[in-house]
């Protein structure tokens, strides 16, 4: 009897594993950034930069030089803002050819979603998914970040980003890892023991030879519902297909009804390491 007890419960963490890979994904895997239709030119204008989408308020010699961005970014150039509560300053770079991670991974990203400096390009506020049953209904949720009219600045609810919010190894928050020029390595015992469990999807900027958080971190802007999990990447889930939303590198479906869904706090846990199971004595898996 014990011995198909034993049996049993491989099978159910099998199960689990098993639905968290994507039988078929029903959206375009690019969703909200198909842009209506533009697609890809929307954000990356073949010519010209910004003025090749109609999209130059201003003169910019810069527009279109770094990743062919086709959206005016010269009302962000030079502006401070403040995240994390007003803890964290970042004060966006002055021009697009600057070289450090914030221009394609905030400048970039704020020049659609900004909301208050920024144009508001095509959106339209509201969020493009379909939200599971465990959100509220009491609102939509906002995509432009900034916009509640007062003065530039109104991030103070949202994530750290910029290059002063660096990803730290150690200490009481931080995984026994280590970092050499931007990249972090979950070599200890804890934390490599995390991407066995789940992964290590986050893609950090490189700034003075650390590793940074930018909007870009978590989020991959080409791939809205869908991560791949294949040999080059530093997990230990089974290959294959696995459901996400936001936009976000990993794994991360909090519409999962599994009992004991921990796929979205996992997410959070490859920086936040102080409330992982790993850090904690426990060595439980992924549920999906």
């Amino acid at each position: 009897m014990k011995g198909l007890a034993q049996i049993a419960v491989l099978l159910a963490a099998g199960s689990c594993l098993g639905r968290s890979q994507a039988i078929g994904v029903s959206t375009d895997v690019l969703g909200a950034h198909l842009n209506y239709g533009r697609g890809c030119p929307a954000c990356h204008s073949p010519h010209s930069g910004a003025a090749g989408n109609g999209r130059a308020a201003a003169a910019d010699a810069g527009s279109g030089s770094n990743a062919l961005w086709g959206e005016d970014v010269t009302g962000l150039y030079g502006k401070t803002i403040r995240t994390g509560g007003g803890e964290y300053g970042e004060v966006l770079p002055a021009d697009a050819s600057a070289g450090t991670p914030d221009v394609m991974g905030v400048l970039a990203c704020l020049s659609c979603h900004d909301g208050n400096i920024a144009s508001r390009a095509v959106m339209k506020n509201q969020m493009y998914e379909q939200l599971p049953a465990t959100y509220g209904k009491y609102n939509t949720i906002p995509t432009l970040l900034g916009d509640g009219g007062s003065p530039f600045g109104e991030l103070f609810n949202h994530h750290p980003v910029g290059l002063s919010v660096v990803i730290k190894c150690g200490g009481g928050d931080g995984w026994d890892c280590s970092s050499s020029e931007g990249v972090i390595k979950m070599g200890g015992a804890k934390s490599s023991q995390f991407v066995k469990n789940y992964g290590m999807f986050i893609k950090p900027g490189k700034y003075n030879d650390q590793p940074v958080v930018v909007c870009t971190t978590c989020h991959d802007p080409h791939l809205m519902n869908v991560v791949n999990v294949s040999d080059g990447t530093r997990s230990g889930l089974p290959k294959g297909h696995y459901q996400t939303m936001f936009f976000l590198r990993g794994p991360y479906n909090p519409a999962s009804m599994t009992a004991g869904n921990n796929q979205a706090s996992q997410f959070c846990r490859q920086c936040h390491a102080g409330e992982s199971n790993e850090m904690n004595g426990f060595s439980g898996q992924t549920v999906f």
